[in-house]
């Protein structure tokens, strides 16, 4: 007898409905996990909202879209971190949203939620997600970009151009990846016969018009600022060490698709001794075209991506790995056929659950266990915001006017700078990168300068007394963790600089 569970037959009944539930419960499980674990939000979430807070055209961070979305979210929340990590799970929800709808129109409904079911399982849209910046901000954008081409490219919707103009300028604005991104759905749509018909109108010299029209205040800051220059070419005797990058790199794409090839395994005819038995999820024939597409935006970017970071010494695949992956759970629905076969549903459906509930447990582990192991620090298990409060109502208290600047440590003053003053930071080390702050604007308005102190003596570092030799350092304050475990006490040394001016 023929066992099939309800949520097969509501696959393929009601395949929205799956699609939404999936995908929500997803969204909800990463927006409670640092509501609940987290007392700090993630360091470089800290960094964008610190500079999203002075809405410069453009920084050595990249495009500006990404911190002004994160510094809007917050405000919106009241100054809280929960509309920054609500804003991941909207990308989150849209990416999605868009990667259904381009698999609906290469697959079907049915399948299409299959292949959202196997992209969930990649570990790049579980705890990375949470991290907001441009590389979570590229993601929904490269996802509608994806579904907008393939309706210009494969289905001749003329009325897809408006919207893919929008998007593609809003990725420019996003992500310094993006015009090497954008020459991908270019390069496709030059490729064939078909997909050059689409180009023969008016629409595309719009679109370009569109794009110009958003991207030109931020081209203007990039030619004033003259920092286009290419990271250089390795010197072969480093060639070695970047090829060894790249294969690092490549590992760990492979290794964010470990749930979808279990699943795969797990779902092959060579664990199932009755075939025949296993019911069956159908789809039209795919178009030859639309096979093309998928295999290309599967392959390309991973593989590109690796090897260009690889080669430049990057930290991460060019456009990060949420865009190299998101086609491989579309890729391999493809790549199935016609009908899909869904063997051993109580073991599929646990190990899906367990590749989705798996990276939240870790999360939740590595928060209760590392600090009664004593082994590093868990960024964000800081005591954000009582850091905050302290430091801007001492200052306050000293001055009789709000905390405006914060430097020294550059975690600890991007924490300070969350305060309810929303003081600016200033990167005393590295000024140039905090534009907004010059070293004498910071003597004249004054702030708070912080550091870790070693002891209750509180004397800071040889590099911030030379770059700020008239500080007198204040009794250092102690903090404890969200979970102390084995690990001390947070001593921060701290200075007042009081302003030149009087109230």
């Amino acid at each position: 007898m023929r066992f099939t569970s309800l949520i097969i037959e509501l696959i393929r009944a009601r395949p929205r409905l799956v699609f939404w539930l999936v995908v929500m419960c997803q969204a909800l499980l990463w927006l409670l996990v640092p509501v609940i674990f987290y007392s700090s939000p993630p360091t470089d979430t800290v960094t964008v909202l610190a500079y999203g807070r002075e809405y410069q055209v453009g920084s050595d961070l990249g495009p500006p879209l990404a911190f002004w979305l994160a510094d809007i979210a917050f405000r919106a929340a009241g100054n809280h971190v929960v509309g920054v990590y609500l804003l991941s799970q909207l990308c989150f929800i849209v990416t999605f949203y868009a990667l259904y709808q381009l698999a609906r129109a290469v697959v079907g409904a049915q399948q299409a939620v299959i292949a959202v079911l196997l992209t969930m399982t990649v570990t790049a849209f579980s705890s990375p997600g949470v991290e907001f910046g441009p590389l979570i901000l590229a993601r929904p954008l490269w996802a509608l970009v994806l579904l907008h081409s393939w309706l210009i490219i494969g289905q001749g919707r003329r009325s897809a151009w408006f919207a893919l103009s929008i998007e593609a300028g809003l990725l420019l604005l996003t992500t310094v990846a993006a015009p090497v991104l954008l020459l991908l759905p270019i390069g496709f749509a030059l490729a064939t016969e078909r997909s050059r018909r689409a180009l023969k109108s008016f629409d595309p010299l719009f679109a370009l018009l569109v794009v110009a029209v958003l991207v030109l205040p931020y081209a203007i800051w990039l030619f004033r600022a003259d920092i286009f220059a290419l990271p250089p070419w390795p010197a072969t005797a480093e060639l070695p060490d970047r090829v060894l990058r790249w294969g690092e790199l490549s590992g760990g794409l492979l290794l964010g698709l470990i749930g979808i090839v279990v699943l795969v395994v797990l779902n092959s005819a060579w664990f199932h001794r009755k075939p025949e038995n296993a019911p069956i999820i159908f789809r039209p024939p795919v178009d030859p075209l639309a096979r093309q597409f998928v295999y290309v935006f599967a392959l390309v970017p991973a593989l590109a991506g690796s090897f260009v970071a690889g080669m430049f010494g990057l930290d991460h695949v060019v456009g990060g790995p949420g865009i190299a992956l998101l086609m491989s759970g579309l890729a391999v629905v493809v790549t199935t056929g016609d009908l899909v076969y869904l063997r051993r549903q109580r073991v599929l459906r646990a190990v899906w659950a367990a590749a989705i509930a798996a990276p939240a447990l870790a999360v939740m582990a590595t928060t209760v266990i590392q600090p009664w192991t004593g082994k590093g620090e868990l960024a964000t298990s800081l005591p954000a915001n009582d850091i905050a409060r302290y430091f801007s109502d001492s200052f306050e208290r000293r001055t009789n006017r709000p905390l405006q600047v914060v430097a020294g440590d550059p975690q600890l003053a991007g924490l300070i700078g969350m305060g309810p003053s929303r003081p600016h930071l200033f990167l005393d080390a590295t000024p140039q990168r905090t534009p907004w702050v010059t070293p004498a604007k910071f003597g004249e308005l004054g702030g708070v300068v912080v550091w870790r102190a070693a002891d209750t003596a509180g004397k800071p570092p040889d590099d911030i007394a030379q770059r700020f030799p008239d500080i007198v350092p204040e009794l250092p304050r102690a903090f404890e963790r969200m979970i102390a475990g084995r690990q001390p006490l947070l001593r921060i040394g701290w200075a007042i600089v009081r302003p030149k001016q009087t109230p």
